[in-house]
């Protein structure tokens, strides 16, 4: 049970977001561009918490080291540009989740790793996020998770001491961000865990299995 708290940072994609629908297709175009099968989104979906980097691992089996990533990468993102608000909706129960948190006195905000270049025209999209007292990019500071800097960036621009924040997020990263951040912190495990994620090893000081548990770790 958290108590003493006045603000919620969520991370964004399987988080807050299902962008896995928007993320495989970016890719999967990649592949019917050239004439290969098309995948279905359970072989995508585990690995949209590495970003790029997953959706071409999936759909190409290649890694940064291997030559003409690069261009896949930059075809990746001009791709997803395009659609990166078709397919993507709040999981279950977030909206219903961040009205609680607003009817609580709470504010929330979002600290993602995700480009500003995405971050800003999916945020504009979706109404939900009209909301948001807070919300940091992966480039908007020199530093990215897990270092602490954007979620303590976050809490200044909520006038919110980071001791009294929380952070959610389905990445150990986030939780190490969090900790460092001096943030309790929560495990989404209805999000992007990876094919191997140990949840339990992350340190998390709790995990929810859908959106609407946080509500009961509150105090």
């Amino acid at each position: 049970m958290f108590t003493q708290i006045d603000a919620v940072l969520f991370d964004l994609d399987g988080t807050l977001l299902d962008s896995a629908p928007d993320l495989a297709c970016a890719a999967d175009q990649m592949r019917t561009a050239r004439g290969l099968p098309s995948l279905p989104l359970a072989h995508y979906r585990p690995m949209v918490g590495v970003g790029a980097r997953g959706m071409i691992g999936v759909a190409f089996d290649q890694t940064p080291q291997d030559a003409g990533f690069d261009v896949l990468r930059d075809e990746f993102f001009a791709n997803y540009q395009q659609c990166l608000a078709q397919r993507t909706q709040p999981f279950a129960g977030v909206p219903e989740l961040l009205a609680q948190l607003r009817s609580r006195g709470l504010v929330w905000g979002v600290v993602t790793n995700k480009s500003s270049r995405f971050t800003e025209p999916l945020t504009a999209a979706i109404p939900l996020f009209a909301n948001a007292g807070a919300i940091i990019s992966g480039d908007t500071l020199a530093h990215a998770k897990p270092h602490p800097a954007p979620l303590l960036e976050a809490a200044r621009r909520m006038g919110v001491a980071p001791e009294r924040c929380i952070y959610v997020g389905d990445d150990e990263r986030d939780i190490q961000a969090g900790r460092a951040a001096a943030m309790g912190t929560v495990a989404a495990l209805y999000g992007y865990l990876g094919q191997a994620a140990n949840t339990g090893q992350w340190g998390a000081d709790a995990e929810i299995d859908s959106p609407l548990q946080l509500l009961k770790l509150l105090a």
